[in-house]
């Protein structure tokens, strides 16, 4: 059996879920450390950093050549500049608002990429892809419960600001996930897997480090306060890398065209492990909304 033999339907399945935890537990450790004083580019900076040591060293173990053509330098730099500002942004979001419902409106990532794929000369998208597109807008829009943080706003409840602010890192952070997607399909498509990840866990190392000294996230390098925070800063770091890695390594034997829409039960995972370690809970017509999205990326996933 060869590296890239594809492994049985229903283990390639219990690998893409256990990864799809894997990613949604990290983003409750990230809450966990946020919420007791850990800055956003210590978090992002600890989990590259990593991330970027293990690649290191399997690039090291498999002899990748690291030389980069000419053509493919600036993008391997837009796609790392792209990650940076995508983990920003969903940290930024998973720090004010529910976890589940930061990863439900940046998993709206896919209705972004097929209007880019489309705008620059690809594929029209279907009826049955529209379709589905609007399904998963107003899953949106029961997810978020637009009606009641509209009346929070208006209210002397608040001004909704924490809400407002949540919501746009998450589009944020779609729209980077979105073209760095794009960016790796049409011109970096060539480079060996490992070599790429290499470089962009490199490039969002760099730019928090910038970030954090030129003092451009107030508080962005700031260390856990007590043993709590300490614990959501380890468990974000090898949740994040081993998930990460055991997805890449994997991915040549997973069948992804056929297997993918496993990865949407991540914010379902987030949900059940808010709720158990955070204690966040959302409506039942929010919960709905949730199922109403998740129901239409994997449909979305499955349209030709």
């Amino acid at each position: 059996m060869t590296a890239s033999t594809p492994l049985p339907r229903p283990t390639a399945m219990l690998v893409l879920a256990a990864v799809a935890c894997g990613f949604a537990a990290n983003h409750v450790a990230a809450r966990l450390a946020f919420d007791n004083g850990t800055g956003l580019l210590t978090a992002i900076l600890c989990r590259a950093g990593l991330t970027l040591l293990v690649l290191a060293l399997l690039v090291a173990w498999r002899r990748d050549a690291l030389g980069l053509p000419p053509p493919a330098r600036r993008w391997q730099l837009v796609l790392g500049l792209l990650i940076a500002v995508q983990s920003l942004c969903l940290y930024s979001a998973v720090a004010r608002i529910p976890v589940a419902l930061a990863l439900l409106v940046s998993n709206s990532f896919p209705i972004l990429l097929a209007l880019l794929t489309w705008a620059s000369g690809g594929a029209r998208p279907t009826r049955a892809a529209w379709g589905v597109m609007g399904i998963i807008l107003v899953g949106l829009l029961l997810a978020l419960d637009v009606p009641a943080r509209l009346a929070e706003a208006r209210g002397a409840a608040g001004d909704g600001t924490a809400w407002g602010e949540g919501i746009g890192f998450a589009l944020g952070a779609a729209v980077a996930f979105a073209l760095s997607i794009w960016v790796t399909d049409k011109h970096l498509r060539a480079l060996p897997g490992a070599v790429r990840s290499l470089y962009t866990m490199g490039t969002v190392c760099i730019s928090m480090a910038l970030a954090g000294l030129a003092g451009l996230v107030p508080g962005g390098l700031a260390w856990p306060q007590d043993a709590t925070g300490w614990t959501g800063l380890a468990c974000l770091m090898a949740l994040y890398c081993t998930a990460f890695i055991v997805l890449f390594i994997l991915v040549p034997r997973l069948d992804m065209a056929r297997n993918a829409p496993v990865m949407n039960m991540e914010p379902v995972a987030t949900l059940l492990f808010g709720w158990l370690v955070l204690g966040q809970w959302i409506s039942p017509l929010q919960m709905a909304g949730g199922l109403v999205v998740l129901s239409g990326i994997v449909l979305l996933s499955r349209l030709k």
